[in-house]
């Protein structure tokens, strides 16, 4: 008999799958001022690479617009640098006293682009569910093999596991379709 502690260690797996996945999703601009955007831009804070969250305070003070206020000013150089050498296609405006980000408007192009890559993005975290769902079987398959479980155990495994898969499956399709309506909303 297999115990609900033998699916634990792939369920944690799957979650993880989701959590990268919903991660990613927050790295996506849909238009909109969104902090998360930032959450990959490392400052060099005297010679030492760190997290741009922990040498500023970012605030959203309109709906495409980013400020980013270091709490020494004399990171305002090496903020700037970060962010121009970043992937997020969007130039700083420097003040002297703080950096603004303005979000342009998407194109309907541009939306139709961003949408292509949260499905790419979408379909990479289901083959990461599938790929975990075939290592449960192999490790069951193995155990019974071993006669440490039985053929029926065995199957009951891999429905059980096929259950978590479907699940999990399920669940990034919504987050993708919800990302997209995001991204698509004028």
């Amino acid at each position: 008999m297999i115990s609900e502690k033998q699916y634990k260690p792939y369920e944690e797996k799957m979650k993880k799958s989701i959590t990268a996945l919903e991660e990613e999703f927050g790295v996506i601009r849909a238009g909109r001022a969104n902090p998360n955007i930032l959450n990959r831009i490392m400052v060099n804070y005297y010679g030492v690479p760190t997290p741009l969250q922990q040498v500023g305070n970012i605030s959203v003070p309109e709906a495409r617009l980013l400020q980013i206020q270091p709490w020494d000013t004399s990171l305002l150089g090496e903020i700037e640098k970060a962010i121009l050498a970043s992937d997020i296609g969007i130039t700083p405006n420097n003040d002297g006293k703080m950096i603004r980000l303005v979000f342009p408007e998407l194109t309907e192009e541009r939306r139709k682009e961003l949408t292509k890559e949260v499905k790419k993005k979408g379909e990479n975290a289901k083959i990461a569910i599938r790929n975990i769902r075939r290592e449960a079987l192999d490790d069951f398959k193995k155990m019974e093999k071993n006669k440490e479980i039985t053929e029926d155990d065995l199957k009951t495994s891999e429905t059980e596991i096929q259950k978590l898969t479907d699940r999990y499956i399920e669940e990034i399709d919504q987050k993708v379709e919800s990302k997209s309506k995001e991204i698509l909303s004028v």
